[in-house]
């Protein structure tokens, strides 16, 4: 059976083989499980920088990701809503809209 690949694979495959190295070895195999830090709170981290610098494109995977790690939907919603008094509220009406749309997605599956 063949191994199920990453969604650094999944994007980059061969295209670029040392950013995918990169990604699935170095910023998640070894930053992301460092014990400095839990998985729940890089998470929370993550996503509040994704906010901040308006990097929607990776809310998407980031924002599941923080659900599967710990982090509420209601903690998601207030973290977001103190960046918009910071980071901009265009930023964060764009990352509360996909949030909404993730949590909905979740619900009616």
């Amino acid at each position: 059976m063949a191994e199920e690949q990453t969604a650094a694979q999944k994007l980059l495959g061969d295209f670029a083989p040392e950013r995918v190295r990169l990604t699935d070895d170095v910023l998640f195999g070894e930053v992301w499980a460092s014990e400095g830090l839990s998985q729940r709170d890089r998470s929370l981290i993550t996503v509040a920088t994704l906010v901040a610098l308006y990097r929607a494109d990776q809310l998407a995977f980031h924002l599941p990701r923080a659900l599967e790690n710990g982090v509420t939907k209601d903690e998601l919603v207030e973290a977001i809503t103190h960046i918009a008094f910071y980071a901009g509220w265009p930023n964060a009406m764009s990352a509360i809209t996909q949030l909404k749309n993730i949590v909905e997605g979740a619900d009616a599956s």
